[in-house]
């Protein structure tokens, strides 16, 4: 950045990296809001009286856009299946716009749920911008925000009158083109004054769950609990590397101290990545004989790692979210150390959902007395391990038509807000 601070991509990476870095979502706001005003000043000044000819009629049937580079194999598609999959399309016309040209059985499936899809990624964003026009979208949804393939500019341009953030991550994109974020109560504690104040948008919580998920691995069934055979617990974090952060470390270094004869699965690629995470354990205490390594995997592969797996250990201060839901679903307990910014209180919303509020801590030292606590109850695991698809398939995590309807009752008040602002600003819309 202080070589080329147009470079929107660096930029975006930066944010990206500070939410796993810092448990201060206001931090974070001030740096989501600089990169706003270094890269979207100018089309927001053009943009700020956009006039849209958007019929302000609150009971009629909504026009819903979803942008994003990722309608394909990718961990978004476990969220977005259970969401279009339950769409009411007689109250909502879902269109899709694809930013990447990779299509596959995913994509495939996903486009059938689609009313409109439309295939867009040679578009530039001002091209792109004057579609979604076109196509008479009401209501945008950003589900990428600052991660890889983000069009930051697309949603400068403020091409719907109302356009919303979801899914990426719980956080802010900064803009004041994006009006809204889709969040949920324990994510977002709605008694907390200061909690919305982390964001630019405005906060409208789901009843349940900022997730909804499908496991999308037909036939990966789950095991027996591997400590029975193994004679010592084996813990596993198969989350992205570059959430390890050194408190995470810290988090765990407990956690080995009180287990003596616990193991430790990770995942990163060989090499570098191994060696570097290999020393950094040493460092807080945690002897590298007793940590093994696995590397990127197909998914079905990837989810059966958990066969050797007892307790999974979440990370701080940018919690798991995908990679906790998966190992729940094979039956794997995260509990979790919950903090002050959304992302570090993913853990705690998947556990409360789940009816396991007692496995998450909002400080080290419980945390620490949890994990302990879980591992040397070896009847307790063995039962949870039992029991925890069963969970999941019962709670609002994987209640697919509970959360659509849930996010259309959203869309609806957005969309009920914008045309109360028409009303009291007629001259905010064409004639």
């Amino acid at each position: 950045m202080a070589c080329d601070p147009a470079h929107i991509g660096a930029n975006s990476n930066l944010l990206f990296s500070l939410m796993f870095a810092v448990d201060d979502g206001h931090a974070i706001r001030v740096e989501a809001e600089q990169f706003s005003a270094r890269h979207e000043a100018a089309l927001l000044a053009t943009s700020a009286g956009a006039r849209h000819a958007n019929t302000p009629d609150t009971a009629r049937r909504l026009r819903i856009g979803y942008v994003s580079p990722d309608f394909r194999n990718h961990c978004q598609s476990l969220f977005t299946t259970p969401l279009f999959g339950h769409h009411n399309h007689a109250a909502f016309e879902i269109v899709c716009y694809a930013l990447s040209a990779q299509r596959d059985d995913v994509t495939a499936r996903l486009a059938s749920y689609a009313d409109v899809w439309r295939d867009v990624w040679e578009f530039d964003d001002a091209r792109l911008a004057q579609q979604i026009r076109d196509d008479g979208i009401d209501i945008l949804v950003d589900l990428t925000m600052h991660m890889d393939g983000a069009r930051r500019l697309l949603f400068a341009r403020r091409p719907a009158p109302v356009q919303v953030a979801w899914l990426a991550y719980p956080g802010t994109t900064g803009s004041p083109s994006i009006g809204w974020r889709l969040t949920d109560p324990w994510i977002d504690p709605p008694d907390d004054p200061r909690v919305d104040d982390q964001y630019t948008e405005r906060s409208l919580r789901l009843p349940d769950a900022f997730w909804c998920y499908d496991a999308l691995a037909p036939g990966v069934e789950g095991n027996a609990l591997p400590a029975l055979s193994a004679g010592h617990i084996t813990f596993g974090c198969l989350n992205n590397p570059s959430k390890l952060t050194d408190a995470t470390l810290s988090l765990w270094s407990g956690v080995f101290a009180a287990l003596p004869d616990a193991r430790l699965v990770l995942l990163a690629p060989p090499g570098g990545a191994r060696e570097q995470l290999a020393e950094r354990l040493a460092a807080h205490g945690v002897d590298p004989a007793r940590v093994s390594f696995v590397g990127f995997q197909l998914r079905a592969d990837y989810l059966r790692t958990y066969h050797q797996i007892d307790i999974a250990l979440d990370t701080f201060p940018a919690n798991g979210h995908t990679t906790s839901l998966d190992a729940l679903w094979m039956g794997v307990p995260v509990p979790t150390r919950y903090g002050r910014t959304a992302l570090s209180r993913a853990g705690l919303c998947l556990l409360a959902n789940l009816g396991l509020r007692e496995l998450a801590a909002d400080n080290e030292a419980d945390y620490v007395a949890i994990v302990t606590a879980l591992a040397r109850d070896l009847p307790r695991l063995a039962a949870l391990r039992a029991e925890l698809r069963a969970r999941m398939e019962a709670s609002p995590l994987m209640d697919g038509a509970r959360f659509a309807r849930n996010v259309e009752a959203a869309y609806r008040h957005m969309w009920e807000a914008w045309c109360a602002d028409v009303r009291d600003a007629p001259s905010a819309r064409l004639p």
